[in-house]
């Protein structure tokens, strides 16, 4: 039986960088790769479309040339974000699976974020540069300005797979856990034993608050100063999905002030400009877009999409990436991310 036919296209991913050695070897051993080139793509698809059972990547694939893959059944985006760059009502009426493979750095983001937001209470990141340059303070005298994460009143802005791998994180500390999430049913939110919250009584009322959400055309910008001079003193905001979500402009105007403090992972434009005014602002912990970037959880990429290409190719479902959903993904917007 002839092996079913793979479009490798992982760009800005490689195949090196998500899968180990052994897993390589078993998806060269099960499929047959077609490698396609960083030039002239429209034409190697054109060519080539009619032959793949699955496309490893995220070209653009308009319905003209979609209309020739008569033998696809998935298209596996290892960027990890749904993009506005093929017709995706075609996939969903002529069953293509279009999957991500997200689901793999929900982990490893809520775990940063989890030591983010204890370095922010306890000041921790500041008391050790201190230290280096000699001007530590010693016991109380350190930690006249800090406080518990336990208890806190806490806001998830988003209740996707990154809220899904947080608050079990959160929950040995508090148990006072709010969602904000206009895609999720409060009853559902309720089931969990969380509170369903506005977006104005987040930011009113809790001390800390996570950003997890994803980016589509109805959120750009969607925490601005309105929100954001709502918070109240000494408590947190903490960005860990996309920047865009974020009016960055007011968010440096806000810290400015110098009674709230924030943590972020991810930036406007990355990398980031040495003369951003950003990196002048004082009560904010960065982190250079490296949350997820573990070697395990590319790793753990090549191996989820491996699983599913098996399950597919049985005619079985998909369960371990992240499905595309027909009523909201055409909403999605985020950027391509620029590094691995």
């Amino acid at each position: 039986m002839p092996k079913l036919i793979v479009i490798s296209d992982p760009y800005p991913r490689t195949l090196d960088l998500i899968f180990t050695k052994k897993k390589l070897k078993e998806l060269k051993s099960k499929y047959k790769m077609i490698i396609a080139p960083k030039d002239n793509k429209k034409k190697f698809y054109e060519d080539n479309i009619h032959k793949a059972t699955f496309i490893m990547g995220q070209p653009n694939l308009d319905k003209k040339l979609l209309t020739k893959a008569k033998k696809l059944k998935a298209i596996i985006n290892v960027e990890s974000n749904f993009m506005d760059n093929m017709d995706y009502d075609y996939c969903f009426r002529n069953d293509i699976h279009v999957l991500a493979t997200s689901p793999v750095f929900s982990k490893p983001v809520a775990e940063i974020a989890l030591g983010m937001t204890l370095s922010l209470l306890r000041n921790i990141h500041n008391a050790h540069s201190d230290f280096i340059k000699g001007q530590e303070k010693y016991g109380l005298e350190s930690n006249l300005q800090t406080s518990l994460l336990s208890e806190k009143k806490v806001g998830l802005l988003g209740f996707g797979d990154l809220a899904k791998s947080l608050y079990p994180l959160l929950l040995p500390f508090t148990k006072d856990i709010n969602v904000y999430d206009p895609w999720i049913p409060q009853k559902k939110i309720k089931q969990l034993g969380f509170n369903s919250m506005s977006l104005n009584e987040m930011f009113k009322k809790c001390e800390i608050i996570y950003v997890l959400a994803a980016v589509t055309t109805k959120n750009k910008n969607l925490i601005d100063k309105k929100l954001l001079n709502k918070m109240k003193s000494n408590s947190l905001f903490i960005l860990m999905s996309r920047a865009a979500v974020v009016n960055f402009k007011d968010l440096i105007k806000r810290l400015k002030k110098g009674d709230i403090f924030a943590a972020t992972d991810v930036f406007p434009e990355e990398p980031v400009s040495k003369k951003d005014p950003i990196r002048k602002v004082k009560n904010i912990l960065f982190s250079a877009h490296r949350a997820g970037a573990l070697e395990s959880a590319f790793f753990n990429m090549g191996n989820i999409v491996l699983k599913d290409m098996n399950l597919i190719a049985k005619n079985l479902q998909p369960k371990f990436c992240k499905a595309a959903q027909p009523k909201t993904v055409g909403l999605l917007a985020s950027k391509p991310v620029a590094i691995n």
